[in-house]
């Protein structure tokens, strides 16, 4: 299609495609509707300006074509899946935000503002961890917009989960800053890093943020070379952790609440958070057993566990429509075939994000997160976080191979 354009129309279509990246990012912690909107607006403006060969060249890669054969065989799953054609397209629709993964990889491959994106998404998250704080010093405002669980937007397992992603990419740019002896800026990082763990750890904390945290620490620790360095982070993620951990009384009760979940649902069926994703989990592997190839289709997940909760009480009465695990999710829907071409895609993903530039340390920090956190949550099929995988992924892949592309044979 960008044949049939000018080149200035081009170069004025693209820039607006890279606005409106921008636009997403920042909309992704406040609100779903702005999100959708700014998706559908950002698709029609790229698509003019997209070429046929540079698409299919991403598609033909694993970081580009997995993603697309997952949705593709997720519409194949329609055909076996013995539910309604709503139901069918309402599990499809889990499915589609992967395709544009290729579309992204394409277009930061060729722009040179993929940072924008990311600086416009800890922009927004800086400016809801201060609305939060605001919010919660004046009683009337708190009154009035705080939720149950300490946050303004969303929940606090999303916005911790936002944070965490935040905080990883200031900790790569405080020990590059560091070394470098820019103090303004190492000041600087350490300041936003410090609220948002203050706000994760006192305020509104996500249990998965948690192991996501200790997950992208080692990965970091993997990641540096200096051993000064390395000592020096490992030190004050002790020191943090322990001041922490003593003087949050929220934080210990979040974290041991797990141990009594597991032991109310295990000795008295009671439903508990806990509980229930166990619950889940055991009848999910239990689905996944009896079709195990390609398994019950598309969108098959609620009419599953309607069926096996009835009748039931407590924690294994609770029809979902969600087993809480990512590839539990897919296997249910498409069996083992799915579940391989979901870890493929993500094995794919975590190989483009080799190297050491910062757009490098974003992605691996996006997917390994995602994995994370995709072991206790569907994160791919949920909007928010299945979105900032995509988006960020995306364009952190697109630098990475416009660098590449750049560097000397």
């Amino acid at each position: 299609m960008a044949a049939f354009l000018s080149a200035e129309s081009q170069k004025r279509l693209a820039t607006g495609a890279d606005i409106l990246a921008v636009a997403i990012a920042v909309s992704l912690p406040w609100s779903t509707s702005a999100t959708a909107i700014l998706v559908g607006v950002w698709f029609f403006t790229l698509l003019p300006v997209l070429r046929l060969e540079e698409l299919r060249r991403e598609i033909l890669t694993p970081a580009g074509g997995l993603p697309v054969l997952l949705v593709l065989f997720g519409i194949a799953g329609m055909l076996w899946a013995d539910v309604t054609l709503l139901e069918r397209w309402k599990g499809l629709d889990s499915f589609f935000k992967l395709l544009a993964i290729p579309l992204l990889l394409v277009q930061f491959r060729r722009s040179e503002r993929g940072t924008w994106v990311f600086a416009g998404y800890l922009l927004s998250c800086v400016a809801l961890l201060v609305v939060t704080a605001v919010v919660m010093a004046v009683p009337p405002l708190a009154a009035t917009f705080l939720h149950w669980d300490n946050v303004i937007v969303k929940n606090a397992a999303t916005q911790s989960g936002e944070f965490v992603l935040c905080i990883f990419g200031l900790l790569y740019l405080l020990v590059g800053t560091g070394e470098q002896k820019r103090w303004p800026w190492v000041l600087a990082c350490t300041a936003v890093i410090l609220a948002m763990l203050a706000n994760i750890f006192y305020v509104s904390t996500g249990r998965t943020a948690l192991v996501a945290i200790f997950v992208l620490l080692v990965l970091l620790v993997i990641k540096i070379r200096n051993v000064k360095t390395i000592a020096g982070l490992l030190a004050a993620a002790i020191i943090l952790g322990v001041i922490a951990w003593m003087s949050s009384p929220y934080l210990r009760e979040r974290t041991q609440a797990v141990e009594s979940e597991v032991q109310k649902y295990e000795k008295m069926n009671e439903r508990t958070s806990t509980g229930e994703r166990l619950e889940f989990w055991k009848k999910s592997v239990e689905f996944i057993r009896h079709t195990p190839v390609i398994g019950h289709g598309t969108g098959s997940i609620r009419l599953l566990f309607e069926r096996a909760a009835a009748g039931q009480t407590g924690a294994a009465g609770v029809a979902a429509a969600n087993p809480h695990n990512q590839t539990l999710a897919v296997g249910i829907q498409l069996g083992v075939l799915g579940i391989a071409v979901l870890w493929a895609m993500w094995v794919a993903h975590l190989a483009l994000c080799r190297g050491n530039t910062l757009a490098a340390w974003i992605g691996l920090v996006i997917v390994a997160q995602n994995v994370t956190g995709s072991l206790f949550n569907s994160h791919i099929f949920d909007f928010v976080q299945g979105w900032t995988y995509v988006i960020g992924f995306g364009v952190a892949g697109g630098m990475i191979l416009r660098n590449r592309a750049a560097m000397p044979a």
